[in-house]
């Protein structure tokens, strides 16, 4: 696990790529492949695709949004009118390894082709098909868009004022999410073809990915019992306070959830009395009295700049977090220097947007890179290695592509249990590892008597949510003997996750350089906040703080607005995904290799992505980005609309001006269009005003879901502002059985989310419910270990393993 640098082709040098259509999601899963230095071809019509004229535009007019999802490609130009073009990208897709379609979203005037009679004769082929709500169901002919899908996946409702209407960002963050589930899916189909087996077939669905920033909601929100309601901008439950606040100079993000974290915090601005109150000790508690606590806060915060309050909860280990503008983010060297915001160049233009944030140290991703013209092709390694054919008997349609993977899981919270949750959804074997003086504090941070001795930890949600298909050790890691049993595990695994603040395992005696030691081909991913070697690498960091410090919240909602986050720990999920990606790739590398190396992930960096546009358009005019509230760079009207009925939105786009037409054609406007003066969606800007009231008046008569279903009905793309606890009804999500149940002691049967990519009609079956405390300790112990049941019996009554959580203090 060297973190030197090595000269490389790429890691993924040796794959050819073919993509058709024009999708977000597909465009990003490709460019991940091309990251490390996959041939990746993307099939265009004459003139380029659509997505080549999406908003923002550049002074030069090249779309910042297809820069950020297409450099390092390669473009082949193929004329769907000429007789040999279907025959043309036949071939192309017979001589490649991997076929990833975006048609179902945008054909992009892309020849027909027949991929099941093309996969017949090519058994290797690992084929990803995206389409906006998948194969069947209510919504499969749904006319959608980045936002409409937001909302229904519950992503929107509880973001922005309380009195309404709920703010959102215009677009670019559902893209960004399938085509990481896309590329987990392909990249996990490599892993499998390098053990001879076929080539899979995925079916990947862009609102199901969206979920995976919404289901620890969903599941909260049922345990519960209650719904819980838009509370204001930057404010969420369960934690408070955790948002963005007005400093001396500048803004700062603060997240406090413990107790000793509000202490701390109180402490810092000398309001010793407040954090001393017993009756605010949980975030839950202090929400009750959110007004009243900011009073006495905001002042505070006020009489010092952001970097001086960093200063100061740093040396508390507050999670705080200055926010930066996008100004900030194009002269951070830091992040440019680590290759997390890249140089990328047009034809005759140059500027800055995010690189890849699978960061493999020995096998690092390409920096930067020239976004294709129409029909050019670009240099890249010559593909001389392939994964070898298929053999006829190693094929097993029943078996996972990571079975035989082992992962030991040293991860707590969202973000690393996510990770190592969808490696073993896929197959791997995880070993879940926690003590019992310190279990994951997922399964909650209340530490009183009754909380243990009612056995508490065992009923929480989110910890169900995210450590399902695995099996559950403690260890104290603290201790000779604890430590020695985890060296031993790791001596045969392939993967090592923690998401633990930097000097944490080192401490422990488990260094890059012991593990190294240990297992050569082991692959280690470290999911620090900010990086290992960052400056800011001593940050206390929880997901709403990795969104605070991405720069994303200064550009949504209005300039009247402070900086708007979009979700109570945005950054969690979207840490665990592009942790989930860089493991395969380094796995492909280690098993063709046979070397192991270090993952050193900043999941802060990982919320760039979600800023590329707004970061490439500064880099280039130094203009600061323009907010739009709820409308959008290109399409008008878009924005969300009142209901009957009580906090009821729907959010609705006209996203050409066919579309444009059936809609002022639905809401009694045929007048605006026969006009075609407002044929175009600059000149309907003019008027945007008049036209969003005209909607709200039609909606404001019906209720969202009947108006969603007219709009519909006459293909205008139109999304319900669902609560996130309106998913467990959602038809769509009913009918696509994307909900299973499980049982588990101490809660019984529980739903859980699939994944959003399908190898058939139906979601993969979940195997096991999240591990107990100790569940598997007996079993991990005598099973892979061979000890004897009295040694096990032995490290009991120590205190090394244990089944039930020790109370604060002992």
């Amino acid at each position: 696990m060297d973190s030197r640098r090595t000269q490389s082709p790429g890691v993924l040098s040796h794959l050819r790529v073919i993509e058709i259509g024009s999708s977000d999601a597909s465009s990003y899963c490709a460019r991940l492949f091309a990251d490390f230095a996959a041939d990746v071809q993307k099939i265009e019509p004459p003139g380029g695709v659509p997505m080549r004229r999406t908003a923002p535009l550049t002074p030069k007019g090249h779309s910042a949004w297809f820069a950020f999802l297409n450099y390092n490609k390669s473009s082949t130009i193929i004329d769907p009118a000429n007789a040999g073009a279907v025959a043309r990208l036949t071939a192309l897709i017979e001589e490649c390894d991997i076929l990833i379609d975006g048609r179902d979203v945008d054909c992009a005037n892309c020849p027909p082709i027949d991929v099941a009679a093309i996969r017949d004769r090519h058994s290797g082929l690992i084929y990803v098909e995206a389409s906006w709500f998948g194969r069947g169901g209510p919504y499969a002919d749904f006319a959608a868009t980045d936002s409409t899908v937001r909302a229904l996946a519950g992503l929107i409702k509880l973001v922005g004022p309380a009195e309404g209407p709920p703010s959102h960002a215009p677009d670019f963050q559902t893209g960004i999410l399938a085509g990481l589930w896309g590329f987990i899916a392909a990249a996990s189909s490599v892993i499998a073809r390098m053990q001879g087996e076929p080539g899979r077939s995925w079916s990947l669905s862009v609102f199901e990915s969206s979920l995976a920033l919404s289901e620890y909601l969903i599941f909260e929100a049922a345990a519960r019992g209650e719904v819980v309601r838009r509370m204001g901008i930057n404010r969420f439950w369960p934690i408070f306070p955790g948002g963005i606040y007005e400093t001396k100079e500048g803004w700062l993000g603060v997240t406090i959830f413990t107790p000793a974290q509000w202490r701390a915090f109180c402490d810092m601005l000398d309001l010793s009395e407040l954090g001393g109150n017993p009756d605010l000790l949980l975030g839950s508690d202090r929400l009750h009295d959110a007004e009243q606590i900011e009073q006495q806060i905001i002042p505070r915060l006020k009489t010092r700049t952001a970097q001086q309050w960093l200063r100061e909860g740093l040396k508390r280990k507050i999670p705080v977090v200055t926010v930066p503008q996008m100004s900030g983010l194009v002269k951070d060297t830091e992040r440019r220097a680590r290759g997390a915001i890249v140089p990328v160049f047009f034809d005759e233009e140059e500027g800055l947007t995010a690189g890849s944030m699978q960061r493999l140290t020995q096998t690092p991703p390409r920096r930067g890179g020239r976004v294709p013209l129409p029909g050019e092709q670009q240099a890249t390694a010559k593909v001389e290695r392939r994964l070898p054919l298929p053999s006829a008997d190693c094929a097993d349609a029943g078996r996972p592509p990571l079975a035989g993977v082992r992962v030991i899981d040293f991860s707590m919270g969202w973000s690393g249990p996510l990770c190592t949750r969808i490696l073993a959804d896929l197959g791997a074997d995880v070993i879940k590892i926690e003590a019992i003086q310190y279990p994951d504090w997922w399964r909650g941070v209340d530490k009183r008597p009754a909380f243990i001795e009612h056995k508490m930890y065992e009923r929480a949600p989110c910890f169900c949510i995210v450590n399902r298909n695995k099996r559950g050790m403690t260890l104290d890691l603290t201790r000779p003997r604890g430590l020695a049993l985890a060296k031993r595990l790791l001596a045969d695994a392939d993967i090592v996750v923690d998401n633990y603040s930097v000097d944490v395992l080192p401490k422990l005696g488990l260094g890059l350089d012991v593990l190294r030691s240990l297992n050569p081909r082991l692959v280690k991913l470290s999911m620090s906040a900010f990086g290992v070697n960052s400056i800011h690498r001593d940050c206390r960091a929880y997901g709403s703080t990795l969104e605070q410090g991405s720069g994303l919240p200064g550009v949504v909602g209005k300039s009247d607005m402070p900086p708007v986050m979009s979700h109570v720990a945005f950054g969690d999920a979207v840490g665990g995904l592009n942790g989930c990606a860089a493991v395969l790739i380094a796995l492909i590398y280690a098993r063709d290799a046979r070397q192991g190396q270090h993952i050193d992930l900043s999941q802060t960096e990982c919320m760039l992505p979600f800023t590329a546009p707004w970061l490439t358009m500064h880099s280039i005019d130094r203009m600061p980005p323009k907010r739009y509230g709820n409308r959008h760079p290109q399409f008008v009207p878009h924005g969300c609309f009142r209901c009957a009925g009580e906090d009821n939105w729907l959010i609705v786009a006209a996203t050409d001006n066919e579309m444009w037409q059936r809609l002022a054609s639905l809401i009694g406007r045929r007048d605006w269009a026969m006009d075609a003066s407002l044929n175009s969606a600059e000149a309907r800007r003019s008027i945007e005003s008049d036209i969003e009231n005209a909607i709200e008046a039609w909606t404001r008569t019906r209720n969202a879901d009947q108006a969603m279903l007219e709009l519909q009905r006459v293909k205008v793309a139109s999304g319900v502002a669902r609560h996130p606890i309106d998913l467990l009804q959602d038809p769509h999500l009913r009918s696509r059985a994307f909900l299973q149940n499980l049982e588990r002691p101490f809660i019984g049967a529980h739903l859980q989310p699939s994944m959003p990519i399908r190898e058939g009609e139906d979601p993969y079956t979940l195997r096991a419910a999240a591990p107990t405390l100790g569940q598997h300790n007996s079993e991990i112990l005598t099973g892979l270990l061979k000890l004897s049941d009295s040694d096990v019996a032995e490290l009991a009554r120590e205190g090394i393993i244990g089944t039930t959580m020790l109370c604060e203090g002992r």
